[in-house]
């Protein structure tokens, strides 16, 4: 087992890549994982069954019922297909190999162009999804690690550190 001051993840020695499809689903818990869009997904779906429900009841239209159930389609598929692709194909940091150090005062990371490291009070809150740790700056800038990342008992103690070093 590591102390905080002596572990650097992973091993110093193991490069990370990411995944598309394990990307595009960290994506996805980052947009549903947002207040503001739990919120108008409900209040979506609050609408659809409610439209649904008068459509049935003939107190509306074929026409709006359609309407509605087609925004509803329309922000499914955006939210759960298209932002997810659109950022995974403007972010050339997912292409990038890296290595991620995790130390006592930062967290770091580094490829073949360089090192960059933010101190442990620059981010604002962190989230563990299945294949990922995302590391918020603030609510809409963030940074993801892979799970893959870490070996062994390492994954358990990046997790220790998050939750030490970054407020959930």
């Amino acid at each position: 087992m590591f102390t905080l001051h002596e572990i650097a993840l992973p091993m110093n020695t193991s490069f990370f890549t990411y995944s598309k499809p394990k990307v595009i689903q960290a994506l996805r818990y980052h947009f549903i994982s947002r207040p503001e869009i739990k919120v108008m997904m409900v209040l979506v779906n609050v609408f659809a069954i409610t439209s649904a429900a008068l459509y049935y009841f003939k107190k509306i239209s074929p026409a709006a019922f359609l309407i509605s159930s087609m925004l509803w389609f329309f922000l499914m598929v955006l939210f759960w297909f298209l932002l997810p692709n659109i950022i995974y194909r403007q972010a050339n940091t997912f292409r990038d190999r890296f290595k991620a150090f995790l130390s006592e005062n930062e967290f770091s990371i580094e490829n073949d162009r360089g090192r960059r490291g933010w101190k442990w009070t620059d981010f604002s809150s962190w989230m563990e999804s299945p294949f990922f740790f995302h590391l918020y700056f603030n609510p809409r800038s963030f940074f993801i690690i892979p799970k893959d990342a870490f070996t062994g008992d390492d994954e358990h103690e990046a997790r220790k550190i998050f939750q030490h070093k970054i407020k959930k």
